[in-house]
C-alpha cells in the first residue's frame, strides 16, 4: 500500500470515528402532550389521594456510548396540580401547599446517571420545590426503544419513581386528628412518565 493510500485509509478511519463520536450524545425533548408527574399522598392515614402536574417540559441528553455522560434537565409547572377535586386543588396551589403565585415550577437537575440493570437506570439530581432543594436518586425504567411516530418524529419513553417527604421541602401544613394521626401524610411517592422526541443534531 502506498503512503498516500495509507494516509488516505488513516484519515478516513478518524473521520468516521470523529462522526460517530459526535452522534452518540443525542438531545430529547420531553413532549408535555403525554409526559405526567404524578403524586401519591396518605389522607387520615387511611387511604390514598393521587394527583398529576401535565405542565411537564425539558431535555434528556442521552450518551448512549458512556451512559455516565447523559444529563437530565426537567421543569414542572405547579400551576397544572390536578386531583380531581376543585376545592382540593384550590387549597394545594394556596401558601399552606406549593404556594404557586410564588414558586411557579418545580425542577429536577442530574448531576450523576448510572445503569441499573437491564434497561434500568438510577438518575442522581436535584429536585427542587416550593423553593427548597434536595437531592433524591430516580430509578429509571428506559428509555425504550426508539419509535418512529406516523409525523417522521423518532420517539422514546421512560418511567421515574421515587419518593420524598414534604416537609423537607417546607410543604408543612397539617392538622391533628381526635385519636391520634394527621390528616396528610408526609411520605410522598412520585412517578414521571416520559415520552421524549429526538432533535435534529446541530
Amino acid at each position: 500500500m502506498s503512503q498516500a493510500i495509507r494516509k488516505f485509509a488513516v484519515a478516513a478511519i478518524l473521520t468516521a470515528g470523529a462522526a460517530w463520536h459526535a452522534t452518540a450524545a443525542t438531545t430529547w425533548k420531553i413532549d408535555p402532550a403525554h409526559t405526567a408527574a404524578q403524586f401519591a399522598v396518605k389522607h387520615l392515614m387511611i387511604s390514598t389521594v393521587r394527583g398529576e402536574f401535565k405542565g411537564v417540559t425539558g431535555t434528556v441528553t442521552w450518551d448512549d456510548q458512556d451512559v455516565t455522560k447523559s444529563k437530565v434537565d426537567v421543569t414542572i409547572d405547579a400551576k397544572t396540580v390536578n386531583t380531581g377535586e376543585d376545592a382540593r386543588d384550590k387549597d394545594l396551589k394556596s401558601e399552606k401547599f406549593f404556594d404557586v403565585e410564588k414558586f411557579t415550577t418545580m425542577t429536577f437537575t442530574s448531576k450523576k446517571v448510572e445503569a441499573a440493570g437491564v434497561g434500568k437506570l438510577k438518575v442522581t439530581g436535584d429536585l427542587t420545590i416550593h423553593g427548597v432543594t434536595k437531592e433524591v436518586v430516580l430509578d429509571v425504567e428506559g428509555p425504550t426503544a426508539p419509535v418512529k411516530d406516523p409525523w417522521g418524529n423518532t420517539r422514546v419513553a421512560a418511567s421515574a419513581t421515587t419518593k420524598v417527604n414534604r416537609q423537607d421541602f417546607g410543604v408543612k401544613w397539617n392538622a391533628n386528628m381526635d385519636g391520634g394521626g394527621v390528616v396528610v401524610g408526609d411520605s410522598v411517592n412520585i412517578t414521571i412518565d416520559l415520552e421524549m422526541i429526538k432533535q435534529a443534531a446541530k
